[in-house]
């Protein structure tokens, strides 16, 4: 059974680490690897941690028609920005989590796929800005912004987060989907991830998991790599994206490119 469907994560893949500004465009070996699957009849999907405009942005650079996936999975839009699917938080687990880093002394963020609002300006809100296609912005209370989240985060560091992830992994068990990045701990619905994003799209393209390759970096590629027929990491992604892959890729844009030109092949 052939591979019908790519999906992409887009920073630390598609877009090499390290070069995660908002300007940065992909590498044009990868970027002609991209162009040969799709001539070859074979879709190829971004899902991003991105929010949609600095997703979409990149879907353009590698001149691509297909939806893309934003926010680890918790809305999926046409390039136009039609919203086909959309996960939110519910808002009282929200609101908990926020009461929550209060209590620790912790700033947070309150989003949906178009609105990023943090209690606090920081490196990190700033860096998630700039990659995202769009404007923070800053109040003490988010949560009264009239935002209906698809999730919240609790910013901290990297000595920081994993306990921050534990407790909320402990709090409320199954009613979050928590993700555990090094500045930020992100909270979302439980059906909101990449994987089951892309299982949404395969059912209306008739395209069964097992024909379906992933290649990502980070903790919010597990779900689409555990998910895809072949899971393939970057060389040097985190333990949750090496857990969930079937493969490793060599190292660099090349291990990629090698990759993809494969699957065209």
């Amino acid at each position: 059974m052939g591979v019908k469907l790519v999906a992409l994560d887009i920073d630390g893949t598609v877009i090499p680490p390290g070069n995660g500004h908002g300007d940065h465009v992909p590498p044009p070996r990868v970027r002609e690897a991209v162009r040969r699957l799709t001539a070859a009849g074979i879709y190829v999907v971004l899902a991003s941690g991105r929010m949609f405009p600095g997703t979409v942005r990149v879907a353009r650079e590698l001149r691509l028609v297909t939806p893309v996936v934003c926010q680890q999975g918790c809305s999926v839009h046409r390039l136009d920005g039609e919203m086909l699917h959309v996960f939110p938080i519910d808002r009282r687990t929200a609101l908990d989590v926020i009461d929550y880093a209060r209590a620790i002394g912790r700033d947070y963020e309150w989003f949906n796929p178009v609105r990023y609002i943090a209690s606090a300006p920081s490196e990190a809100t700033r860096r998630y800005g700039e990659v995202s296609g769009i404007e923070p912005e800053y109040r003490a209370d988010p949560e009264h912004s009239g935002v209906v989240p698809t999730g919240v985060g609790i910013i901290s560091d990297a000595g920081a987060a994993p306990a921050i992830h534990r407790e909320l992994t402990a709090r409320f068990g199954d009613r979050l989907h928590v993700l555990d990045f090094p500045e930020v701990t992100v909270a979302v619905a439980p059906e909101a991830n990449k994987g089951h994003a892309l299982s949404l799209l395969c059912e209306g393209w008739g395209i069964d998991r097992h024909e379906v390759a992933a290649v990502g970096d980070s903790v919010n590629d597990a779900s689409m790599l555990a998910w895809a027929g072949i899971g393939a990491a970057m060389a040097h992604a985190d333990r949750y994206a090496l857990d969930a892959a079937d493969v490793v890729l060599e190292p660099g844009e090349a291990g990629l490119a090698d990759f993809l030109e494969s699957l065209a092949r």
